[in-house]
């Protein structure tokens, strides 16, 4: 049953946010039509009283963290003269080893991911200074610690200092993949697929200036499978950078990623069942399949040497090699320091240490043959460096 005391009425919740925070401005990209969007997706598709109060509540958050970001922008000039060379961007399907891959590119102290702490708390500290602690930094450790022996960790292991997915910053404009189910929902799914993504990439762009004005960094390393649909917005915005493509066979990824998209919903909606479980499982399938291939037709259209290719058991198996090829491929020096570094997070870092999570086809309505079919444009290639 919907708890209609939970409203998602769009004014009430920019008004809670200003009251929050004492701003009213949010500056751009425009950002109210994915508010509506976004609203109405989880008012039809969210019933889960519990859940519909997170869900209001993360909008609430969104939209304060906006205009407090808004603020900072306007009142540090220093800002906008940060400087954002040659990013690299981490991409692929899924479950490819993208976070694996990422994690231990940043383990070096040469290059800068954003953390997680960043990417819930990307605006300064008011009255805070460049590289001091910023004080809700303890209370979000404290918070994930409580999050360790969870199914997500066995999937995705988290702690604050963890490289997280730079799509996150999206999420402030009210648009992007948000946090991951409600690309499956109608009628956002819909709604985003139809949006030019480069003021997407704008926004991100201000916002990891802000993040390099507070903790400044050298090689900036980010990653997100949803960057598959923005390659042509990302070179928009970004004309020097470079990618690494992580590939995996998709009859291991599809099953893996809806197993992944089920525990994020319950986190945040809580009880889905009364959402077809088959029709969702369909619709993640679709939605990385389209996304792979989008990207792979956008890189079609650009210079072979502003990527290179890592299969997930290349990674798993040699990762200093991968990290070496990415290194020649792109010229990047490669110190005694960052080696060590990324030898110890190796060590540090077995494959399953935080645990194995189970899952079938079956439970998602999908069947290798259905997968094999819909990725056949992308396992019959040849060009790529698939394997399970």
């Amino acid at each position: 049953m919907t708890d209609e005391s939970t409203s998602f009425i769009a004014d009430e919740l920019i008004a809670e946010a200003k009251n929050q925070t004492g701003f009213d401005d949010f500056g751009e990209p425009p950002y109210r039509e994915g508010l509506d969007v976004l609203l109405k997706t989880y008012d039809i598709n969210v019933k889960d009283p519990e859940g519909r109060q997170r869900c209001r509540d993360r909008i609430i958050m969104l939209l304060a963290t906006r205009l407090k970001s808004e603020n900072a922008f306007k009142t540090i000039p220093e800002i906008a003269e940060q400087t954002i060379k040659a990013p690299i961007f981490v991409t692929g399907l899924p479950r490819s080893g993208t976070s694996a891959l990422l994690n231990l590119l940043v383990a070096a102290p040469d290059n800068r991911g954003l953390l997680q702490w960043e990417a819930q708390f990307p605006e300064p500290w008011p009255d805070s200074v460049p590289g001091q602690e910023d004080p809700r930094y303890p209370y979000l450790v404290k918070a994930l610690e409580q999050t360790r022996n969870s199914d997500f960790a066995k999937m995705h292991y988290i702690d604050a200092d963890t490289p997280e997915e730079c799509v996150l910053l999206h999420a402030y404009t009210l648009g992007g993949v948000q946090l991951g189910f409600e690309i499956m929902l109608e009628p956002y799914r819909s709604w985003l697929l139809q949006q030019d993504l480069e003021s997407l990439y704008v926004y991100q762009k201000r916002q990891m200036q802000m993040l390099n004005w507070r903790n400044p960094g050298a090689q900036w390393m980010l990653k997100a499978p949803a960057h598959m649909l923005g390659i042509d917005a990302i070179i928009k915005v970004f004309p020097d950078a470079r990618f690494i493509w992580c590939h995996r066979d998709p009859v291991a990824v599809v099953p893996s990623i809806n197993s992944m998209n089920k525990l994020i919903m319950a986190m945040y909606a809580g009880d889905f069942s009364h959402l077809d479980a088959g029709e969702l499982g369909l619709a993640v399938m679709e939605w990385y399949a389209g996304s792979l291939e989008k990207g792979l037709g956008q890189r079609d259209k650009l210079p072979n040497d502003l990527f290179v290719d890592c299969s997930q058991r290349d990674f798993v198996d040699k990762p200093m090699a991968v990290v070496e090829s990415v290194y020649d491929a792109f010229d990047l020096p490669l110190s005694v320091e960052s080696r060590a570094a990324m030898q110890t997070h190796i060590d540090a870092n077995p494959k399953g240490k935080h645990g194995k999570h189970e899952y079938n086809l079956a439970e998602y309505g999908l069947t290798r043959e259905l997968i094999e079919k819909r990725f056949a444009f992308y396992t019959s290639d040849g060009r790529w460096p698939i394997s399970e």
